[in-house]
């Protein structure tokens, strides 16, 4: 079975956030809980996350915000050969957050290489911590598929998503490859998706978009 490991950013993921959700509907997914959510650490972060996937090898990671910068510093450690692929919503711009938010600057900076394992972006319009055109530069570079979900917020309760079907998709997308023993293919697209469009409509056509822009 693959496994999804969902990765909380800065101050975990709240009750009713879209991670919690998944973590109880779905049975092969676990949350990897940090040690201090409040004082992150990106050394202790790393060391946590990488005993949860040695015990998960193959697992598609589910990362927001902070947890995403965790993601992409994990990308040039041995231990991501063990990563099936990654989604990654609302990535933190901790180059910019580290000047106002101290905690942050063991992040710093966010590493532009492109990443081992299939990933996707997922990114907002309006996000107050990462302007899109920073998204798209960092989905570029990690050679991650691109969603634009238009003005979506930071993609969290706060911005009205809770359970986020949309959002299972995606991860779904990228559990289906790594099933399929699919390789890393080309460099992604952009997918325009626009939240709140629930539905087999949608679905249908978010699977299509995905052969594309995750290569």
């Amino acid at each position: 079975m693959i496994r999804t490991l969902i990765i909380p950013g800065y101050r975990g993921s709240e009750p009713g956030h879209w991670q919690r959700h998944w973590a109880l509907d779905n049975p092969s997914s676990e949350v990897v809980e940090q040690q201090d959510f409040i004082r992150p650490d990106l050394a202790d972060w790393l060391h946590r996350l990488e005993a949860y996937l040695a015990a998960a090898p193959g697992a598609v990671l589910v990362a927001h915000s902070l947890g995403c910068a965790l993601v992409a510093h994990l990308a040039s450690r041995p231990s991501a050969a063990h990563v099936g692929g990654a989604l990654l919503v609302a990535p933190a711009d901790v180059d910019v957050l580290s000047n106002d938010i101290t905690d942050f600057a063991t992040f710093a900076a966010l590493p532009r290489g492109e990443l081992p394992f299939p990933s996707i972006l997922v990114a907002s319009r309006d996000d107050p911590f990462m302007r899109y055109a920073r998204a798209e530069a960092f989905a570029a570079a990690w050679g991650a598929g691109l969603v634009d979900l238009g003005k979506a917020g930071h993609i969290n309760v706060a911005s009205g998503f809770g359970p986020w079907p949309e959002g299972v998709i995606l991860a779904e997308a990228l559990r289906a490859r790594k099933a399929a023993n699919v390789e890393r293919g080309p460099r992604g697209e952009t997918v325009t998706l626009r939240q709140p469009s629930i539905g087999a409509a949608f679905a249908g056509a978010a699977r299509a978009e995905l052969r594309v822009s995750c290569g």
